[in-house]
Parts: C-alpha cells; structure tokens; sequence
C-alpha cells in the first residue's frame, strides 16, 4: 500500500493531509525519514511514527478502554466528557464506535471498533454474549438477594424475568453478577428487584476477554489475537 493511503486509512486527515505529513518528512518507517507519499510499503507488522510517535498499522481497530466513571459513551455527550476524549485523535477520526455503552457512572472493561460487523455481533441480543460485573450495594448480601437474582427478577417492560448466570456474593457488599441481554440498567435494576441497591459498579469482564489489572482507569490498548480468541470463549467458571 503506498504511504499515503496508509496514513489515511490509519486516521491521519484527508488524503492531502496525510501527503502533506509525508512531505514535511513528519513520518518514519524503520528510523527513517519517509518523505515520497507514493512509496508503497508491505502492511503486515508494520510499524510507523508520526512526529516521533509510533503506530501499528491495523486493517480494523479492536480496542480495550478501561472507562473511568465520569464519561459517557457518545460522540456528543450531554453532561459528562466523552471516551473519545481519551483516545489519540487518529482513533477517533478513523470512526471507532463503542461496543455496547456503559453508563457515566459505571467503569471498567469497553470495547471500542471500527469493525461494523465486530460491533453488531458484540451487541446483538442473539448473541448473548456474557459480561460480568461487580457490583457495591448499599445493604448487606444475603441468601435470599441471591437466590432470586440466580431464579430470575421481574423488571417493569420486560415480558418475562431475567435471571443472572451467575451471582456470587464476593463480600458483605459486593456481588459478582453475569448477565446475558444488556438491557437498560440491567444490573442496576436487577439489583434492585432483588431488595438492595448499586451503589457502583464496574464491568470486569466480556466472554472470556477480562479487564487487565495493569490497564489503568483512562488508558486503552490494542486487541491482539490472544484477545479477541478470549473474546470469543465463555468466562471461566466461578469458584
């Protein structure tokens, strides 16, 4: 691919601009200087930088951000910052999209892509991909809160109860809790249903893909392949 349609399909402006980074010699391969924007060079494991700032070049983007609570998951957010706002401008310009939404106040494991089918089957209802989180509530755990959220809850505008996949008390206040449909305030209103209250929340984990514990509040990486396989494959078992 020549150097120019690299730097435009990796989200570094309009055609003229990525020349025009190319010409001023602000782009390096191998340590150096590339200043021909029609030079083509061999996609697979490449690496450039942009003003010294080195970029992977990947046909998709598959991300990881660890949301922290003060952000909402939209390109126009009404009340709080944006995710967008913590990634470097080319992710956004290339059109990456949150996987499912997370609320403002909730934090932890997001996906993001430019990947439309990625997207949809990551979101669609049929897929019924599980995504666990830990839940702080307001009111000791208990056998009953459980047991019911175990056998199912009734929430209003849902035809039928929804029952977690798993819910396990991990202290007095705080409780494990895997659930298939992604609907509104799922948990929140699970919980609830169930005779307590979140108090915060936080998604640990997507299938068998867990939040890192060295990827910090605010930070993002790339999905490799190990990733996306984990992905693909149920969580581990509880216990």
């Amino acid at each position: 691919m020549d150097l120019e349609s690299i730097l435009f399909t990796q989200g570094f402006g309009s055609r003229r601009q990525c020349r025009g980074l190319i010409e001023a010699a602000r782009v390096e391969i191998d340590g150096a200087a590339r200043s021909d924007p029609d030079a083509t060079f061999d996609t697979a494991g490449l690496v450039f930088s942009v003003d010294g700032i080195a970029w992977p070049f990947h046909a998709r983007a598959y991300l990881m951000l660890n949301k922290p609570a003060g952000y909402e998951c939209s390109r126009d957010p009404q009340h709080h910052a944006s995710v967008f706002s913590l990634l470097p401008a080319p992710l956004v310009a290339r059109g990456v999209q949150c996987v499912g939404r997370l609320d403002q106040d909730t934090t932890g494991l997001l996906l993001l892509s430019d990947d439309g089918q990625f997207v949809h089957a990551y979101t669609s209802p049929k897929r019924k991909v599980p995504k666990t989180y830990v839940a702080t509530v307001r009111h000791p755990l208990d056998d009953a809160q459980l047991g019911a959220l175990r056998a199912g809850v009734a929430l209003h505008g849902e035809p039928k109860p929804l029952a977690a996949v798993a819910a396990d008390a991990r202290d007095t206040h705080q409780l494990a809790l895997t659930v298939l449909e992604g609907k509104y305030h799922q948990v929140k209103r699970m919980v609830a249903a169930a005779s307590n209250r979140v108090d915060a929340l936080h998604r640990e984990s997507i299938g068998g893909l867990a939040l890192p514990d060295a990827l910090a509040p605010g930070a993002w990486r790339w999905l490799g392949d190990a990733d996306l396989a984990a992905l693909r494959a149920p969580p581990p078992a509880a216990g």
